[in-house]
């Protein structure tokens, strides 16, 4: 569920977080049952928001998706492009590329930036949207709980997140200006785990980590981590429900062009920043 790397390595050393096919396993699945879609609507609510900020237009686009049934009305003519190791991105193509919904299964999150940045022609820009920061917290830590007081050991189920600073750091080393990262959090309230679980299920996020365990879970550790759960996160608002909390990181960043505006180079402000601020004192009411 929701494994993020921040490593990039050679190929041939990279170690593999995600199984791709259990991970379109379960997306399928989570089609047939009915996606469980809210995340990607408010990640598409919040990133209409921000291209509204923006004054001009944005006529070649390209969304990379895991969920191509959740996006592709978003921006109607744009293309849908699969979120696989390597992307059916043109170079210089677009003026806009969204990376939905799909950079917290990429083994190699760098590479993904990269090749989206490839992309876009000059000037450019690129939003990428992933569960990060805290997403999953709870859950994480009462099956860790359950499963280390059961049976002594602990087996990948949730893998950290990322956090925001590391996932803003990724935008740079993509080779995009500007970069900008701010994170959205989201608190859900579900009748218990196994209500959580099937919501997981309903949005594709189910347990695709390579090193996942391979046999059945030991006895107990599921109603054990039910119960550590219910009693460390009960719903402030309804004590007889739990909460689960999802952080949004939303990343941008603009394809380099001459016409951007460029930062100061150390040493050459012609204003006093202590001068600046006395002049800001003086003017406010």
């Amino acid at each position: 569920m929701f494994p993020s790397n921040m490593q990039t390595v050679p190929s041939s050393q990279s170690p593999k977080l995600t199984d791709r096919p259990a991970l379109e396993r379960n997306r399928v699945r989570s089609r047939k049952l009915g996606t469980v879609d809210f995340l990607h609507r408010i990640a598409a609510d919040e990133i209409e928001d921000r291209l509204s900020e923006i004054n001009r237009s944005f006529n070649d686009v390209a969304i990379v998706t895991g969920h191509p049934e959740l996006w592709q009305d978003f921006r109607p003519g744009a293309r849908i492009v699969p979120d696989t190791p390597v992307l059916d991105l043109p170079l210089a193509s677009f003026d806009l590329v969204i990376h939905a919904m799909a950079l917290h299964w990429a083994d190699d999150p760098v590479g993904q930036l990269v090749q989206s940045a490839r992309a876009l022609r000059p000037d450019g820009l690129l939003i990428a949207v992933c569960p990060g920061g805290q997403t999953l917290t709870e859950l994480r830590d009462s099956l860790m709980q359950a499963e280390t007081q059961l049976t002594g050991g602990l087996s990948p189920r949730v893998l950290p997140m990322g956090e925001i600073r590391d996932l803003g750091g990724l935008i740079g080393r993509a080779g995009l200006a500007l970069p900008v990262a701010d994170l959205l959090t989201q608190r859900a309230s579900y009748r218990n785990l196994a209500h959580l679980a099937q919501d997981l299920r309903g949005m594709g996020e189910g347990n695709a980590l390579a090193q996942r365990l391979r046999r059945a879970t030991a006895p107990g550790v599921m109603r054990k981590a039910a119960e550590i759960y219910a009693g460390r996160y009960a719903d402030p608002a309804d004590p007889t429900r739990i909460r689960a909390t999802f952080d949004l990181v939303f990343l941008t960043g603009w394809a380099p062009d001459p016409s951007q505006q460029k930062p100061l180079r150390p040493g050459t402000a012609r204003t006093a920043l202590a001068d600046a601020l006395a002049a800001t004192r003086k003017t406010t009411p």
